[in-house]
């Protein structure tokens, strides 16, 4: 049986028997250089990928990130040689990444690389365990306080040392495991988008179509739209609904309402992550009413709209529109309208910004294009008769609880598996359990 001996760090516990516990000062060493790496090309710090160069970072996730061509930029970075590790100086999620590439990161990137032989591989799930996690983000205050993390204190932080063979084993061990964990959430992650691109067709289908298959049709003249019924009308959405521009000032409402993706309206006093993008002072608000469409003018594109079920205020950057029926049925009616595949991709072209990727699989990734409120208004958009649209709504509402009970599921299968990897990591990098 093997022999452990307390630690005597708290979120590292006990320790097998032949393990050391040493400061990280002692064992790593902050990198200062600057622009005179091997290979002068710009690296990404990634939670999912390490940190690997940025194109590659880019091809992966679908996402752009900030270029920096000239090689007089690239010479200020900092310098990242193989086997280096990275760390974030404003905020501390993922753990620190270690580098297999030549390179330079940004300066808000810390640096530093071992000093006595390691696995690299068994410190990188170290440096991901969330004891471990929590122990660094102890040492910082909020972001809105502005302290970074320190090296110092990382420094100045007990960490486990095996054995080199161990660490060459339970590394190898974690690679495997995580990688057949990481496999099912993919495949999972893919069933989930799948149902996503499912119900995007239904509602499309819902809006643009009705629901009487044996209806007459006529050419809508919409390229998007294609056919609809003949009795059907399409009307300018500024037509269809009101903009609503009341200021909360004098103050009317101090509550904060948040327009999520795919949560639609939510108390913002309920959000857990983001809460320092509100200021204080409410009055510089505008006014939301229950039954409005509000859409975030700046990622509109990416399905960003949501109808109100709170009365309270909204961001400047937001759009409000109501209708005059007491069910406020057109408003949720148009909500369907905007969260149709057609009508994002129409918004999409309309966008002005600075950056934005179409993956080609109806998804955009990374969107902070504007699309004005005279270009919405000038939209033409579908509209069936009242008794129609409540029958559409009635619908789509059913197709889409039902839709995402599913995905909710597939969701908690996804959060199961992360928690069994990270506990899997805690156990095997503390040694509380052994590859056999």
């Amino acid at each position: 049986m093997r022999k452990f001996k307390d630690s005597g760090i708290e979120w590292v516990g006990e320790i097998p028997a032949d393990w050391e516990m040493r400061k990280a000062r002692y064992m790593f060493i902050q990198r200062f250089d600057k622009g005179n790496s091997i290979e002068l090309q710009l690296l990404s710090p990634t939670q999912n990928y390490g940190v690997i160069p940025q194109w590659k970072y880019e091809e992966l996730s679908g996402m752009v990130a900030v270029k920096l061509n000239e090689k007089a930029d690239l010479m200020q970075l900092k310098t990242v040689h193989k086997g280096d590790f990275c760390i974030s100086l404003r905020s501390f999620q993922g753990g620190f990444e270690y580098s297999k590439y030549e390179g330079v990161v940004s300066p808000a990137y810390q640096v530093f690389y071992p000093v006595v032989r390691i696995d690299d591989g068994y410190y990188k799930y170290m440096f991901k365990d969330r004891g471990f996690i929590e122990k660094m983000n102890s040492y910082t205050m909020t972001l809105r306080d502005g302290k970074n993390i320190s090296f110092f204190d990382f420094g100045n932080t007990y960490i486990p040392y095996p054995p080199i063979a161990k660490q060459q084993t339970i590394a190898a061990y974690l690679d495997r495991k995580c990688s057949e964990i990481d496999a099912l959430k993919a495949n999972i992650q893919s069933e989930i988008e799948t149902l996503e691109e499912y119900k995007r067709s239904v509602i499309t289908e819902a809006v643009t179509k009705g629901l009487d298959p044996d209806v007459k049709m006529k050419d809508s003249g919409v390229r998007w739209v294609g056919l609809i019924p003949s009795h059907w009308n399409m009307i300018p959405f500024k037509y269809v609904l009101s903009e609503r521009s009341e200021n909360n000032n004098p103050v009317k409402s101090n509550d904060r309402l948040s327009l999520s993706i795919g949560l639609g309206i939510t108390l913002y006093s309920e959000k857990t992550t983001n809460l320092d993008r509100f200021k204080d002072d409410v009055s510089q608000y505008k006014l939301a009413y229950v039954g409005d469409l509000v859409m975030n003018s700046m990622n509109v594109i990416v399905g960003a709209v949501g109808v109100t079920n709170y009365f309270g205020c909204v961001s400047p950057a937001y759009y409000c529109f109501y209708d005059d029926e007491p069910d406020n049925i057109t408003s949720k009616f148009c909500e369907y309208i905007f969260l149709s595949k057609g009508m994002r991709n129409v918004l999409f072209r309309l966008g002005k910004g600075i950056m934005a990727i179409d993956r080609g699989d109806g998804k955009v990734n990374t969107c902070r294009l504007k699309v004005s409120k005279y270009d919405i208004g000038h939209l033409p958009i579908p509209v069936p008769p009242i008794k129609e649209q409540r029958r559409i709504v009635e619908y789509a509402n059913q197709v889409t609880d039902e839709i995402n009970a599913i995905i909710s599921d597939r969701e908690k299968q996804i959060e199961t598996l992360e928690e069994y990897k990270k506990s899997l990591i805690y156990e095997y990098v503390t040694g509380k359990k052994e590859v056999l």
